[in-house]
């Protein structure tokens, strides 16, 4: 498999401490069906990939960036993901973890 210089390479996950984590999941602007995977009160309104990514590190999650990625289901908005260490092997531990993370920090 051959990837250009700005691509971010595949990366397979499955059966390791590390798991994707979309910035869509944490947007209180979108349904569960559009991707927001945490419960309304602890989403935020226009989440940005950089703003996940702080509450990741201060949460000592050790996230990778990876801007070239856009969420399947809304292909054509390119806002990154993040790949992280899971909190107790859970990714909604962790998900969850990053949601309260990131409402404290907006101070929503």
């Amino acid at each position: 498999m051959t990837t250009s210089p700005e691509e971010t390479p595949t990366v397979r996950l499955k059966g390791t401490d590390r798991c994707v984590v979309w910035v869509v999941y944490f947007d209180a602007d979108r349904s569960r069906s559009e991707g927001r995977a945490v419960p309304k009160h602890l989403a935020v309104r226009n989440p940005r990939l950089i703003d996940v990514k702080r509450a990741a590190e201060e949460l000592g999650l050790n996230p990778e960036v990876q801007r070239d990625k856009a969420y399947p289901k809304r292909w054509w908005e390119d806002k990154g993901r993040l790949i992280v260490d899971k909190i107790d092997g859970s990714k909604r531990k962790t998900i969850l973890a990053i949601a309260e993370k990131l409402k404290e920090m907006k101070g929503e």
